[in-house]
């Protein structure tokens, strides 16, 4: 009976922390998915409007290197961390809506909320172990599918009567962000609930010198150059597509982001079941090749008629945000217990630093030839991906992943 009643309650931690998750991150895409509007308010170029996602995705890198450094989770109870970071986020989002009209502010804060989403992610996952030792791999994947979700939140706040009004959107993520700090606040610590290990910088040649780990972190590196550029540019690819095609409306297009976004958190959710009974490499590569092949397919598919254009980019959507939660898994069973934690402070921050170049290189891409061809040069990042774990499903550390299951 008690540990009945302790599944059940770990399961309803589970359902709780994932909705904090997914309300607090709806901070992440908030100022991008206005980018239209603010880019035509502020006069900005496309270099400058990549810059207002850029700017998360270093404070995050930012944040997490020095959480982990101090080994802030430790100091802090994770709860009370998420709590006040997500608040921190919200307050930041709230200026931009009600005081900023200008880049260079908007930048700043922008890169102060990638730093207070640092204090979300990273400890929601420390929340999660604590409650979870077997089913992890269902556990993040439900974690990754709320960051999912939430990323995409944004996104549908502008389809149902943002467009060419920024401010509610911005308003309204800043006050689901708010709710999520309340939510988290009721949140108890499990019985598995360890010690962060602090980042270790000495640890790194260790990792780079650990041929399996690497090659994780590989796939990882791979994943992530497409992941986040098609994120923040999906929104203007699909606007483009429907304007040639002279169909769809502006509200459509946000809906339809929403949807190819958000459906990547029944992707995560499946993957994470998948890859605990398939093994993490097939299922990480299953995915890079089929979102790697949407990246060069896209172009096909770039006008075409709505019937074709909707489930293509819901398909993209499912897939390439799938293994993420698999490839800091594979990490956390290859490396050494003694840096682990340092190994996937790493995997993160050279990460999240990879997508800053591949968000900077598709509008330039797209100013050269055009929405249509834009996220070819993506497709690189799966290819190299699948390769790196294909030859790691050949190596004998493979049966450290998912059980024996590779």
């Amino acid at each position: 009976m008690a540990e009945e009643f302790t599944r059940s309650r770990k399961y309803r931690v589970l359902t709780l922390l994932a909705t904090a998750e997914l309300l607090a991150m709806t901070l992440w895409f908030s100022v991008s998915a206005v980018g239209p509007e603010l880019a035509a308010a502020w006069s900005l170029s496309a270099t400058e409007t990549a810059w207002l996602t850029n700017a998360v995705q270093l404070g995050f890198v930012v944040g997490a290197l020095l959480s982990a450094l101090f080994t802030v989770s430790d100091v802090i109870k994770p709860r009370y961390l998420f709590s006040g970071s997500a608040v921190a986020g919200a307050a930041a989002t709230v200026v931009i809506a009600t005081s900023v009209s200008s880049f260079l502010p908007a930048v700043v804060l922008r890169f102060l909320t990638g730093v207070a989403l640092a204090g979300v992610y990273p400890p929601g996952m420390k929340i999660m172990a604590g409650w979870f030792r077997a089913g992890r791999g269902f556990a993040i994947g439900v974690l990754v599918g709320a960051l999912t979700v939430g990323s995409a939140m944004p996104h549908l706040l502008r389809a149902v009567g943002g467009v060419g009004q920024p401010t509610p959107v911005l308003l309204g993520a800043a006050g689901l962000a708010t709710l999520g700090a309340v939510l988290v606040l009721f949140v108890e610590p499990g019985p598995y609930q360890a010690m962060a290990a602090p980042f270790d910088p000495g640890a790194i040649r260790r990792i780079v010198g650990d041929r399996a780990t690497t090659l994780a972190n590989i796939g990882y590196f791979g994943h992530m150059w497409e992941l986040y550029a098609v994120w923040a540019w999906i929104p203007v690819y699909l606007s483009s597509s429907f304007t040639a095609s002279g169909g769809e409306t502006e509200a459509f297009a946000a809906l339809v982001t929403f949807g190819t976004i958000a459906i990547g958190g029944i992707g995560a959710v499946v993957a994470g079941i998948s890859a605990d009974r398939l093994g993490r490499t097939t299922v990480t590569s299953a995915s890079m090749v089929t979102s790697g092949g949407a990246c060069l397919t896209a172009g096909f598919v770039f006008g075409a008629p709505t019937v074709l254009v909707v489930p293509f980019v819901l398909l993209w959507g499912f897939a390439i945000v799938a293994d993420s939660a698999q490839f800091s898994a594979a990490v956390s069973e290859l490396a050494d217990d003694s840096y682990v934690g340092s190994a996937l402070t790493f995997q993160t921050a050279i990460g999240f630093l990879l997508t800053l170049g591949s968000i900077q290189l598709t509008p330039v891409v797209a100013d050269l030839i055009g929405w249509r061809w834009a996220f070819a040069p993506l497709a690189i990042g799966p290819v190299v991906g699948t390769a790196a774990m294909l030859t790691l499903r050949g190596r004998p550390e493979v049966k450290l992943l998912a059980e024996g299951r590779g």
